[in-house]
């Protein structure tokens, strides 16, 4: 099976009942992680490619309370990332959002995620090929899942009078949020010249 096909159920890895172990503290912010969702806070998920590169994008806004790698929206319990690797979990890599919507708007969440990615190209993210790298949106209320589809079309517009092709991005209800291993957590901060490949295609999400 190629990397860029999504396995069936039946065919992916099953993974493991075991959680990944999750630092107490965000390495920016110092902020906790994995902790009940204060009343004044909401929560995101997007996938726009290597996580590295997404999780810094969002931790660098006003308005963001913590951010966390991990995986979504595939087959294999508790995967790890050779897992992921491989083509066979069915999960793509994400980066989950706690934020304080009176500082930061859902909707500029989703300005800042078509902005900074190339939403057109299916099961890869430039260099990055397989259904790992796909784009995503995986919304926690209807309200999200409304907004979300309307900014897709809005941003479709916008691409298709900038010449570029049609979003594939996949948006849904949000599935159950996988934490990546402890050392892909704030990744770019604990290693300032690794790998990036975050790329958008030059087109504004507003004129």
């Amino acid at each position: 099976m190629k990397k860029t096909e999504m396995p069936d159920p039946e065919q992916a890895l099953p993974g493991r009942q075991e959680k990944m172990p999750v630092p107490d503290t965000h390495f920016v912010n110092g902020h906790e992680l994995a902790v009940p969702l204060p009343d004044k806070f909401e929560q995101a998920m997007f996938g726009l490619g290597c996580f590295w590169g997404v999780e810094r994008k969002f931790w660098e806004l006003t308005g963001i309370y913590s951010t966390a790698v991990g995986y979504a929206g595939g087959f294999t319990l508790n995967p790890t990332y050779e897992e992921l690797c491989t083509g066979m979990t069915g999960h793509t890599e994400v980066v989950y959002l706690v934020f304080e919507p009176k500082l930061i708007s859902y909707e500029r969440l989703l300005k800042i995620f078509w902005e900074s990615h190339d939403p057109t190209q299916g099961m890869q993210q430039g260099n990055d090929v397989g259904t790992q790298y796909r784009s995503a949106i995986y919304a926690y209320n209807d309200e999200q899942s409304e907004l979300a589809i309307n900014s897709l079309k809005h941003f479709q517009q916008r691409l298709t009078v900038a010449g570029k092709g049609m979003i594939t991005t996949e948006v849904g209800s949000a599935p159950e949020f996988y934490y990546a291993e402890p050392e892909h957590q704030q990744y770019l901060a604990k290693n300032p010249n690794g790998y990036c490949g975050l790329a958008g295609l030059g087109v504004s999400y507003v004129e």
